[in-house]
């Protein structure tokens, strides 16, 4: 199963040239660029692990890149994504976010159905990066 969150989800992964060029469209506009990694790329996980703080400073995408080397050199089982971030408008609003490295395996998740009184059933989703893999896998 591939995780598909963010811009470009539904592509191929992209290369680090392909990579380097968002990271530059990001600088140009002004934006600050931050990379965040995490075993649980569950939807509803929106706290990631900051690999330090947003790069505000970085006018050179190769600063960037440097960066993302060293965060998959630490993490590359991980899941990995690079944000740019706008302030514009006086808040940091996240303008664009996608994933740019991804464990060799996606474990993918499963869909739990609960059933509660009369005709109401819920449903949950379980990551199966945070329990043991099923048998089957």
């Amino acid at each position: 199963m591939r995780i598909t969150q963010g811009c470009f989800s539904f592509l191929p992964d992209l290369t680090d040239d392909q990579i380097k060029a968002q990271v530059q469209y990001c600088l140009d506009n002004g934006w600050a660029v931050g990379l965040e990694y995490t075993d649980d790329p569950h939807p509803r996980n929106t706290y990631w692990e900051m690999w330090g703080p947003p790069m505000f400073d970085l006018r050179d995408a190769v600063g960037v890149m440097t960066e993302l080397k060293a965060v998959r050199d630490a993490h590359g089982g991980s899941y990995i994504r690079l944000s740019g971030f706008d302030n514009s408008h006086g808040c940091e609003s996240v303008k664009i976010s996608f994933i740019v490295n991804r464990p060799a395996k996606e474990p993918g998740f499963r869909l739990d159905r609960t059933e509660g009184p009369g005709r109401t059933i819920g449903y949950s989703i379980v990551a199966y990066s945070t329990q043991d893999m099923p048998a089957d896998e």
